[in-house]
């Protein structure tokens, strides 16, 4: 089997038990080693590069990105905050002009895919409930979500209709086999908003984009490397097919189990217990086996690193070693039971 049959019949359930090392399946982004690949709709939400400070998006939102921090983080301090009363959010900023884009060299850089073998991969970034922190700052926004709901969902749907055109607009220049959504909504040990709250506000904008990304034939995959598990079940209802990032905080064999099946999850990694700059070659190989033997019963599970890159590329080779290696391995022995 080609690596794109072999996670195409490990998501469906459809083929073979396959366990190996799943970035093998996919066409990589050029110079990152990224599973997905990067599109014209992304430059409305550039952030700054390392080392920046300050720089701002084409919604207004400030991003700063410290020497010695893995990633950027949206600031929205003093008078950097974009949106500042809920109740006004329309005076605030501007939505990025999609229609105007030019998508010369993504087609060009898609023409080169091999689409084959591989997977195609697409970004959709930045959620609903991602996009809300970065406009107001992380308090605003969930006072907004409690005290103002009514305006709080008038903006994100808003917000869902210009993914769902950027969605549509990925799909007419890149074909892609699936598009990522890139939405955390909570800690390693709770959503951040109560399961009520999601489910009234961003559980029907999530059904609406999710909806329109599976009408046009797309498998969708949302990346939530937290604790998510209360939501499981209204994940599948939204027409989510992957959940990609699922910590070992969340009752994996449960989530399988109460969504039937029907949510593959794509995670199981534990990036604290690994990805640090004094890992040993033995403890990441540790770490990864206990993880396929812990969840790969279940038949719709596959580890994957929540965070998709470790900070440590040591980590990310020695652990994609491991679950080719040790993959293999698990999948003769669940054969052999008849699973």
């Amino acid at each position: 089997m080609t690596p794109r049959e072999n996670f195409l019949n490990m998501v469906s359930g459809e083929g073979p038990l396959w366990f190996g090392d799943p970035f093998e399946c996919f066409n990589l982004a050029e110079g990152s080693g990224l599973p997905y690949l990067l599109d014209a709709t992304a430059l409305a939400h550039r952030r700054t590069g390392k080392g920046g400070v300050d720089v701002k998006d084409a919604w207004g939102v400030v991003w700063d990105w410290p020497e010695d921090q893995p990633g950027p983080t949206p600031n929205s301090s003093g008078d950097k905050k974009v949106i500042k009363d809920i109740t006004r959010w329309r005076e605030f900023f501007d939505f990025p002009d999609l229609d105007n884009l030019d998508w010369g060299g993504t087609e060009a850089l898609c023409a080169t895919l091999d689409r084959k073998n591989k997977i195609v991969m697409a970004q959709s970034p930045r959620g609903m409930f991602e996009f809300s922190h970065a406009m107001m700052g992380f308090t605003d926004a969930l006072e907004n979500y409690l005290l103002e709901p009514e305006a709080m969902y008038e903006l994100l749907s808003a917000y869902t209709d210009w993914k769902i055109r950027a969605a549509e607009l990925v799909i007419e220049h890149m074909a892609p086999d699936i598009i990522v959504n890139f939405d955390d909504w909570g800690n390693k040990t709770q959503l951040f908003l109560p399961p009520r709250v999601w489910r009234e506000i961003l559980g029907p904008l999530n059904a609406r984009f999710f909806g329109y990304v599976k009408s046009r034939g797309v498998i969708t995959m949302n990346h939530c490397d937290c604790h998510a598990q209360e939501v499981c079940e209204d994940m599948v209802e939204a027409g989510i097919d992957i959940w990609q990032g699922a910590t070992p905080e969340n009752d994996i064999p449960g989530v399988v189990k109460r969504t039937g099946g029907r949510l593959f999850i794509f995670g199981g990694i534990d990036m604290s217990a690994i990805d640090r700059p004094d890992a040993e070659e033995a403890a990441i190989r540790g770490h990864v086996r206990a993880t396929l033997d812990k969840y790969a019963s279940t038949g719709r599970f596959h580890p994957i690193f929540s965070s998709w890159l470790p900070v440590y590329p040591h980590v990310g080779a020695i652990a994609r070693d491991e679950m080719r290696v040790y993959g293999a391995v698990v999948g003769d022995r669940l054969r052999a039971q008849g699973r």
